[in-house]
């Protein structure tokens, strides 16, 4: 039933470089992404498992700390992992944005402080996601590493996060020419006809270019692709229904979708629970409209005997997603 596999994907993309996992809560998005990084780092790729899920779960999957910064994965050569510190993010960026709005109000001549605006501004609830945008950029502008794999928040805030270059596009277009036109009042009305240098339009025009850079890094289906992570159920299903199109929209190329948790059948046996059998049941239904869906299903990931924690459950994830 399936196509084609993540790895033929992944060979038909030689120069795949940021790969995102994303999906419903609690389907097995960390799990998929360590499981993808580990197999990228065992082709020889310097790769970076990232976390931009506020709710890091990292360090749990991995049986280290990776808090903070890039830290080396264990028994595992060419693999950093790295839970972005949102905390640290947001504080960086009040201070950055302290400095923009003092130097806009003292280039403007207006008296009041900037410390209100700033705590209008970072009160915004999706300030915290700006910022964690701001530090998934700067990672992968720095092009440190290969291979970037991102551990995404769940797909409403994954949609949200990876559409701000967009959004971010459309608010600074807006902004600079609204700048124009009260530059040009100002002239107008000025007896001086001496120019001053504008520090707000030489940084919106540099912001644009950031986020025209960024979303031409996230658009171009050569090197980006991202993936969602189902179960056999009705809520996973439900969800990338609805986000699917939203991605194709907003021009970020899918990689297509990979089923976890599925019940080995062949694990049946005479005295198996009514409670297991039933739950096949359901799966070979929900499985049914994932085929349909989901043209592009990619692996079958099966339900482990055990939690997949450690490198070496990681390994066991990364042999079926990579099939």
């Amino acid at each position: 039933m399936i196509k084609e596999t993540t790895a033929q994907f992944l060979a038909a993309h030689p120069q795949m470089k940021y790969v995102f996992f994303g999906g419903k809560g609690g389907v097995g998005k960390t799990v998929m992404a360590g499981a993808a990084a580990l197999w990228m780092a065992g082709q020889g790729k310097r790769t970076l498992l990232a976390s931009t899920n506020p709710v890091h779960s990292l360090s749990s999957l991995l049986d280290q700390d990776v808090f903070g910064t890039p830290t080396s994965v264990q028994g595992v050569p060419n693999l950093e992992a790295y839970e972005i510190d949102t905390k640290d993010t947001i504080e960086r960026s009040k201070v950055e944005l302290t400095q923009k709005i003092e130097w806009f109000l003292k280039y403007a001549d207006i008296k009041t402080k900037a410390d209100e605006f700033v705590e209008s501004a970072t009160m915004n609830p999706a300030f915290e996601e700006s910022a964690m945008f701001e530090n998934m950029i700067d990672l992968m502008f720095e092009d440190k590493y290969d291979t970037y794999v991102f551990d995404t928040a769940p797909t409403a805030n994954a949609r949200r996060l990876l559409g701000m270059s967009s959004v971010y596009g459309m608010w600074v277009n807006k902004m600079m020419q609204s700048r124009e036109e009260a530059k040009s009042l100002k002239e107008l009305l000025s007896y001086s006809k001496k120019e001053k240098k504008d520090p707000l339009m030489d940084y919106l025009i540099s912001f644009r270019e950031r986020m025209e850079n960024a979303k031409n890094l996230l658009t171009d289906e050569q090197k980006t692709a991202f993936f969602f992570i189902a179960l056999p159920e009705a809520l996973p299903i439900a969800v990338i229904k609805r986000f699917i199109n939203w991605f194709k929209e907003f021009g970020i190329p899918l990689g297509g979708v990979v089923v976890n948790m599925l019940i080995d059948k062949e694990s049946v046996g005479e005295n198996t629970p009514d409670f297991v059998i039933n739950r096949i049941a359901m799966q070979d239904n929900y499985m049914e409209e994932i085929w349909h869906s989901f043209p592009d299903t990619r692996a079958i990931i099966p339900l482990f005997e055990t939690e997949v924690r450690g490198v070496e459950m990681l390994q066991r994830t990364a042999n079926h997603l990579f099939a």
